[in-house]
């Protein structure tokens, strides 16, 4: 343990800054104040320490999911499947009768069956996440994570739209513990806790009851609205307060959200939008389509098969993202993360703001990485559609094309960088320092599974999105001052 000499460091740190004129150290020094205020509210006893109960081995799956051998994934061209399982599959079903009807489809439209059909779809009926899901997020390892996240907001709030109401918008917010921990952030700041409301964007009917119990207050009967602005585009379909005072809002799509002053925070939500595969051979890019492969037995299998030409989607997407200097063989596409980005960069460009985009992803230079995961293990993605999470990393380099000169672009950078950078060490330090030692080794291990390079420091990507700066202005996290570096003595 460093103890009080990090804590002295940092406050070195601190004094150097304040002799720097730079905007971007002058942002330091209210992300630091954020850090103190919630390091002293929670010595006040009015700030609480969620203990986690995960251990590194059930973490550990998500930064290992990437680490799949291309050679692995390009001879998997079949996949297995258990017959007996076929009639309890309604979705199997239902995609060999759009195979069998139209012909191949892409692995965009399967992906689309598989985790968003109405009746049968991986996200529509049940809590995929946590111990008991599928798959575990940061949010749901360490407090810390979504507290740095809402020190990064109250930050770029405080440097560029101080007094003024912000929208918070969450893309996918699974279980709603990032926005829990982000608004108890909030509350301890009075100048913006009562600027701002929360909009969320879900799909899943069981998953915005699961929020909204878990940020309404208790009791309070949660609001179904059924609205139309007269203009084409929905309302909220939900909406309730906060146990801490803000209004929450609940949207079927990012469209839906009113235009204003916002802060957009997609975590964990672009990986698992469609994507268009295509594959380099002799004669050209093809695409990647999923098929019935009849076998001798009769029995019927989803595998992978090549188109014979070019498709629709190569044209609109591939085609003219390729650049000359390509070298990878295999490119995945994600056109609907991109429509986000537009979308994103569009409303900003027109109310102001800023985004944060995590998630774990690549800056152009991976190839297949389209897997499922199934109680916390790699699962076959054609096998059983609707019991795994699909998904497929985010190319960050392809997100950057969908952006244009009238905004500034951060990242990606490691979450290793933005957590250490964001303070996320001397928060850790702070909570040590208050906790029983019987909680230290909890808290030790959701920091390590956070920042470690070899678990989901390294795999996991930040990217930023802001207003055009007429100041070099950097945002907070992507300034490299290694806050609560490990490497330090």
């Amino acid at each position: 343990m460093r103890g009080l000499s990090f804590l002295s460091r940092c406050q070195a740190r601190l004094a150097l800054a304040s002799n720097s004129k730079s905007n971007h150290i002058y942002s330091r020094l209210n992300l630091i104040t954020c850090v103190n205020k919630i390091n002293a509210n929670w010595q006040q006893g009015r700030f609480y320490c969620r203990m986690h109960t995960i251990s590194s081995a059930q973490a550990a799956y998500r930064s290992q999911g990437g680490v799949l051998s291309s050679e692995n994934l390009k001879v998997r061209t079949f996949s297995s499947h258990d017959d007996d399982e076929c009639g309890k599959n309604k979705l199997l079903k239902h995609i060999y009768s759009r195979i069998k009807g139209g012909g191949p489809i892409t692995v965009a439209d399967y992906m689309r069956e598989v985790l968003t059909n109405p009746q049968s779809g991986y996200y529509m009926h049940k809590d995929v996440f946590g111990t008991e899901g599928d798959f575990i997020t940061s949010p749901e390892i360490s407090q810390m994570f979504g507290e740095m996240i809402g020190v990064w907001i109250v930050n770029e709030w405080m440097n560029h739209y101080q007094d003024q109401f912000l929208q918070i918008v969450e893309l996918g917010p699974g279980r709603g513990t990032l926005a829990d921990d982000m608004l108890r952030v909030f509350s301890q700041f009075p100048t913006i806790k009562d600027k701002i409301s929360l909009h969320l964007v879900e799909v899943s009917p069981v998953l915005s009851n699961i929020q909204a119990a878990k940020l309404s207050v208790p009791g309070e009967d949660v609001s179904s609205i059924e609205e139309d602005n007269g203009i084409g585009d929905k309302g909220p379909y939900k909406k309730c307060t906060s146990k801490y005072g803000q209004d929450i809002y609940w949207y079927q799509s990012l469209t839906d959200v009113p235009k204003g002053l916002s802060c957009f925070i997609a975590h964990e939500f672009l990986d698992a939008l469609p994507i268009h595969k295509f594959q380099k051979t002799e004669k050209g890019w093809r695409e990647l389509l999923v098929d019935i492969d009849q076998q001798d037995d009769m029995s019927e299998k989803l595998r992978l098969v090549l188109s014979p030409c070019d498709t629709a989607a190569s044209i609109a997407y591939l085609k003219p993202s390729l650049s000359a200097t390509e070298e990878r063989d295999h490119i995945e596409i994600s056109p609907g993360s991109a429509l986000i980005v537009q979308n994103i960069v569009k409303r900003i460009k027109e109310s102001g703001g800023f985004s944060l985009i995590a998630d774990y992803g690549h800056d152009g230079d991976k190839t297949d990485t389209f897997r499922a995961f199934k109680n916390h293990q790699l699962h076959d993605p054609l096998i059983d559609p609707g019991t795994a999470d699909l998904t497929a990393d985010v190319d960050f380099s392809y997100l950057k094309k969908f952006t244009d000169l009238q905004v500034d672009v951060f990242g990606p950078i490691t979450q290793e960088k933005y957590l250490i950078n964001m303070g996320i060490g001397y928060r850790l330090q702070a909570l040590l320092q208050k906790a029983k030692q019987e909680h230290w080794a909890s808290l030790i291990s959701g920091y390590k599974m956070l920042t470690s390079p070899d678990q989901m420091g390294e795999r996991f990507k930040f990217m930023s999105i802001t207003s055009k700066s007429k100041n070099n202005y950097i945002p907070a996290g992507f300034v490299d001052l290694n806050f609560g570096n490990e490497s330090e003595s």
